[in-house]
């Protein structure tokens, strides 16, 4: 067998240039640490310095690089690359002692990277807050995509970022808002960074502190989930508007970040017409009408946190708390405003569900995506037509477009993988003596992105109680569907690694 020569300083490069954007983030924790005399600014500061030394050295010792990148390398780097950020994101947790145990503190950090926000915290109000902004950023950084982050400075090292924008951003859809990939990863954080500064602007005006309210646009635009709350959004259902303020940037954060642009350059007939966007908007509005239906008819307001059913509005608020955990499932964000596993059986199954719909593709959103769905459903009633039909050509019409055989193939191929994934990592949960509500559970949440699961780890629970195995079979689960389980998994075939 024939080994491939991987250009491994470029890819020590790159992962050098990665722990200098986290030694950056951490910088700034370490400042919030400082405004708000919390007593671990000197420890946060040392996270960053190692931090920034680790991937300075790397730098300077791979300086000397062959600027070619091959595919290969790109999935390489990706891949490892979250693992490498994951590892010294530990940092801040650790030499804190906000959390003192490694693998509890990796949970967290790889939950953030990858925008689950499962959380091990049993008491997130008692951490320091430049350790919760840290547990925030970590949201932000992987939203987008740390990779996406560094191409759009590739140019400055000679480095080509094409190979990089295909391995992260693996999906069916391959629109670009600008021919060179750079740009387009300028344009697609500059959207970013205004969503979250508007999102963190409104919550403020509404009612929220700034610190709360830049952690929670920060786990928004990202759809992560990450509060500085035990009871998350629930903590304030009192204030609507701050609920109904985070819903409209859960919305816009898994809606596909191109058509913001198209919206910001004024041609909304390009959103109006995306096929994604119209089936995303619908199911938002069925899903929400079927929950808000059962949640005022059925469900017991007591244990759900919504208002008395005789209390003036509580038809609002039955609307309100169902179209907030239907967008926060969607979209994979994560956030609670109630329990919604003690609404009734139907409701626990029917967000169970919707933790495999997944946002739009473009998107910060985990999940499958609703791209992917669109097209095998379109490819299934074909077969009908093919079945009667048999020497008819019916090709699969995405947005008024042919899809190619190939592609159909990709995603039935990329649900039949995710759907295997889904079981075997509930066998292996099931493995650690987990009933079978959790397991599932467990398994669709971490492989979705999503963060609260079911049974033992349901909305008002954590992941605390997992044993140390579990968390680490958690934070692979976690990192294969971030990565949308091909970038992982090509790694571990033999054919990547020789000639052919």
């Amino acid at each position: 067998m024939t080994r491939i020569k991987l250009n491994y300083k470029i890819i020590f490069h790159f992962f050098g240039l990665l722990l200098l954007f986290n030694g950056g983030f951490m910088a700034i924790a370490t400042l919030i640490s400082l405004i708000y005399k919390d007593g671990v600014t000197f420890k946060l500061l040392l996270s960053a310095l190692i931090t920034l030394l680790i991937g300075a050295a790397l730098m300077i010792g791979t300086r000397k690089h062959r600027k070619e990148m091959n595919k290969r390398e790109g999935y390489i780097v990706v891949a490892f690359g979250w693992i490498v950020m994951s590892l010294t994101g530990t940092l801040p947790y650790l030499i804190t002692e906000a959390i003192p145990l490694f693998t509890d503190a990796f949970f967290e950090t790889i939950s953030g990277y990858t925008t689950t926000g499962a959380s091990i915290l049993n008491d997130i109000e008692s951490v320091p807050k430049g350790v919760l902004f840290w547990r925030s950023t970590t949201h932000w950084i992987g939203g987008m995509g740390i990779i996406v982050l560094a191409i759009a400075i590739l140019p400055l090292l000679g480095i080509g970022g094409m190979q990089l924008f295909a391995a992260e951003a693996p999906g069916p859809s391959g629109d670009k808002l600008h021919p060179r990939i750079t740009d387009t990863a300028k344009r697609l954080w500059l959207i970013y960074v205004g969503y979250t500064i508007a999102e963190t602007l409104l919550l403020q005006v509404a009612g929220m502190s700034f610190f709360d309210a830049i952690n929670h646009a920060l786990s928004t635009l990202s759809t992560g989930g990450f509060s500085t709350k035990n009871d998350s959004i629930a903590h304030w259902n009192s204030n609507p508007a701050i609920q109904y303020i985070i819903m409209v940037f859960m919305f816009l954060a898994g809606t596909n970040f191109v058509l913001s642009y198209f919206a910001f350059k004024g041609k909304v007939q390009k959103i109006i017409k995306d096929e994604e966007f119209k089936i995303y908007f619908k199911f938002i509005i069925v899903f929400t009408a079927i929950a808000a239906l059962i949640i005022y008819f059925n469900a017991d307001p007591s244990q759900s946190s919504i208002d008395h059913p005789m209390v003036m509005g509580e038809f609002e608020s039955a609307v309100r708390h169902g179209l907030f955990q239907v967008l926060a499932i969607i979209t994979t964000t994560g956030f609670v405003t109630a329990d919604y596993t003690l609404w009734t059986p139907f409701l626990t199954v029917f967000f169970f569900g919707l933790m495999f719909l997944g946002g739009s593709a473009g998107s910060t959103a985990g999940g499958i995506k609703v791209v992917r769905h669109l097209v095998l459903i379109k490819n299934g009633f074909l077969e009908f037509k093919r079945a009667l039909h048999p020497n008819a050509i019916l090709p699969v019409r995405y947005n008024n477009r042919s899809v190619s055989g190939d592609i159909v193939f990709n995603i039935l191929g990329f649900f039949i993988v995710y759907m295997l994934f889904f079981i075997f990592g509930a066998l292996v949960f099931s493995m650690f003596q987990m009933d079978f509500e959790s397991a599932i559970g467990l398994s669709a949440s971490s492989l979705g992105n999503v963060g609260p699961a079911l049974g033992d780890f349901g909305p008002t629970h954590n992941y605390a109680a997992l044993p140390p195995l579990a968390k680490w079979w958690a934070s692979f689960l976690m990192l294969l569907g971030r990565l949308e389980l091909f970038t992982v998994l090509i790694l571990l075939t033999p054919f990547f690694w020789r000639n052919r």
